[in-house]
């Protein structure tokens, strides 16, 4: 019996080493299968911005040529010169980034105060008031703007930026995503501060928004990059030219006859930079506030 278990073990490992390297290998297959599928999707995603800022270093009859120079041999730098002399696009960042903050630091402020409300008070029918408010969520913007509109008209706010802020300083997403990172922090947290004699507004300030960095940066990133690329909203309230914003700004490159592409392409890349740094400032928090909202109702 003695001589005879070890030979056992070793016919034993023998028989398992084979099984055990084709699962590894399968595993690294999966493995790179996956990561070329990450990898493409990466780039088919990020092939539009590449032709974007191919094409706004090139002349208006090159942007369309076929097959594509991603490298122009001859880039035309004068288009990123060209674009604050033909249209006056400081003034429109200028507006953008006034509405863009103020939007952005009122939906901060409403969604989380708000989403504190319905997270951690007991007050009555109060889950059928968040869910009603949540529902607006599924109704489209385009059913109820013209209604929007003539309030605002009504109210004498139209060709004005007050019009575009009261609008959208108030978030039925926002709420969601806050009232949900909110319903991971426990209630006993609460408690502990109401009985050392802490308002619910000191709660909300002092324990809640320092505990909810990842939410709000998620939530910053939505917002500001929706306020920033809207363009149907100022479209519809704003006719002065010394009220709008960006993206309406591009469509002064579009003439009657003609449309001046590789300017369109210059201001473009421009508009995307305080997207970019906003996102780039925030990311670390972005997944965590992501991951972590929505795992609990």
């Amino acid at each position: 019996m003695s001589t005879a278990s070890p030979l056992l073990d070793r016919r034993s490992a023998a028989l398992g080493r084979p099984k055990t390297k084709t699962r590894s290998h399968r595993k690294r297959l999966r493995n790179a299968a996956l990561y070329a599928l990450v990898l493409a999707i990466t780039v088919l995603m990020l092939l539009p911005f590449a032709w974007m800022l191919s094409a706004s270093l090139k002349l208006n009859r090159e942007v369309f040529e076929f097959p594509i120079q991603w490298i122009p041999s001859a880039p035309r730098w004068q288009n990123y010169l060209d674009i604050w002399q033909q249209i006056p696009l400081a003034l429109f960042i200028y507006n953008t980034a006034k509405l863009t903050i103020i939007v952005t630091v009122l939906q901060l402020f409403t969604s989380s105060f708000a989403a504190y409300a319905f997270a951690k008070l007991r007050f009555p029918y109060r889950n059928t008031l968040f869910l009603a408010y949540i529902a607006t969520i599924a109704m489209p913007w385009q059913v109820y703007m013209v209604p929007q509109f003539v309030l605002m008209r009504e109210l004498g706010l139209n060709n004005t930026h007050l019009a575009l802020i009261l609008l959208q300083a108030f978030s039925a997403f926002g709420v969601f995503l806050m009232r949900q990172f909110y319903m991971s922090i426990p209630d006993e947290l609460c408690e502990a501060a109401r009985i050392d004699g802490m308002s619910e507004y000191q709660i909300w300030r002092k324990i809640m928004l320092p505990l909810s960095m990842p939410a709000l940066s998620t939530l910053t990133i939505f917002t500001f990059v929706n306020t920033w690329n809207d363009f149907l909203g100022p479209m519809i309230y704003l006719t002065k030219t010394e009220l709008k914003t960006v993206q309406i700004g591009l469509r002064m490159f579009v003439s009657q006859y003609s449309a001046e592409y590789g300017l369109i392409m210059a201001a473009s890349v421009v508009s995307l930079i305080p997207v970019l740094v906003v996102f780039l400032a925030l990311q670390r928090f972005f997944v965590e506030g992501v991951a972590s909202t929505g795992l609990k109702g």
